[in-house]
């Protein structure tokens, strides 16, 4: 009995002090709502504990959910991975052709594993066969560096050029697209002349080129001729003679260089020789006679130039001379040196 009346009392008091919370806080009275009724959210003291409606499980149909105004803590999310991304380029669009057309792009390069040719070169598009006539037709011609050209489907003949160095390749174009590469192994050269260590000015000397070495035997026709200091000029690979032509006179010097593919041999031809003006005086150091004929003559009577008036010039090469000059039905001689770089005067005296 004294436990039955043990619990008794103890339910008694839990009831009271239930009583007193409930009329403490009026609010708490007030039943669970999920928020969107007419009476609003329920609200609760900051640190406060829900009801314990508000952890009692749901029912079927009584699905509960917080207030609106509460925020719900939810674990932070875990950083998005970082994904290296590459910047977008330009969208690479290959050219429209046209119905009844094929691309033919075309490249050239110095050689296998040389570099492509920049410029410079210059691209025909023939047939494959001659018309009627017997020609070849051009059909295209391109001078950029890496032309796409459309063509009919077929078979045609490409020529590539760049100075004097070419390429041909005969291409069949069908349906898909053809890329084709010409390997042009060319060369540049590049002459300039001294006499001595003075570089001769470029108005005054002048370069023929001719394939292969001046001892090969056999005639040989230049493959380029009146090039002047500092052009460069596109040749093949391989072997060159260099006949260099200072003034007009005999002062000429021949060298043979090897081309490689896709540089530029520099070549310095060294002459041995110097610039010589002639006069006609009537006495030393006299004024010079006008309508004065000249000839220059080796010491075994070979003509090396002629001219006409009253200070010729001749560029020569080192060595001895003699000189004839003619005034009035009369002649006169002289006999005189040439030394490398030592410009001279000769002033031949009329007695």
């Amino acid at each position: 009995m004294r436990v039955r009346g043990a619990t008794a009392g103890w339910a008694a008091a839990r009831m009271a002090f239930a009583i007193a919370v409930l009329l403490a806080v009026p609010a708490l009275a007030q039943p669970f709502t999920s928020g969107t009724g007419s009476g609003g959210p329920m609200p609760i003291a900051p640190g406060a504990a829900p009801p314990a409606a508000s952890l009692a499980a749901p029912g079927p149909s009584d699905v509960l959910r917080p207030p609106g105004n509460i925020p719900i803590p939810v674990a932070p999310l875990p950083p998005p991975a970082q994904v290296e991304r590459t910047p977008a380029g330009p969208a690479l669009t290959a050219p429209s052709v046209p119905a009844g057309q094929v691309a033919l792009y075309l490249t050239a390069r110095f050689g296998k594993d040389l570099p492509q040719i920049p410029s410079g070169i210059v691209w025909r598009v023939y047939p494959e066969r001659p018309d009627h006539t017997g020609a070849m037709r051009l059909i295209r011609e391109d001078k950029t560096a890496a032309p796409t050209m459309l063509l009919p489907p077929g078979s045609y003949i490409i020529h590539a050029s760049i100075g004097n160095a070419q390429a041909l390749k005969k291409v069949q174009l069908r349906a898909e697209t053809v890329r084709e590469t010409f390997d042009i192994p060319a060369g540049g050269i590049r002459i300039e002349g001294k006499v001595g260590d003075a570089r001769i000015p470029a108005g005054q000397i002048h370069f023929d080129i001719y394939k292969g070495s001046q001892f090969e035997p056999g005639d040989k026709h230049p493959l380029m001729q009146n090039a002047m200091t500092g052009e460069v000029m596109l040749v093949p690979e391989g072997t060159y003679h260099i006949v260099s032509h200072y003034g007009d006179g005999n002062a000429v010097v021949r060298s043979d260089i090897r081309v490689q593919a896709a540089k530029v041999t520099d070549v310095s031809v060294t002459h041995r020789a110097a610039i010589i003006t002639l006069k006609l005086v009537t006495t030393a150091g006299g004024e010079a006679l006008a309508n004065t004929q000249w000839s220059v003559l080796t010491p075994g009577g070979d003509v090396i130039k002629e001219s006409i008036g009253a200070f010729p010039r001749v560029i020569l090469a080192e060595g001895e001379y003699r000189v004839i000059a003619r005034n009035e039905g009369r002649s006169f001689q002289h006999d005189f040196n040439v030394v490398t770089g030592v410009d001279s005067e000769i002033a031949v005296v009329a007695q």
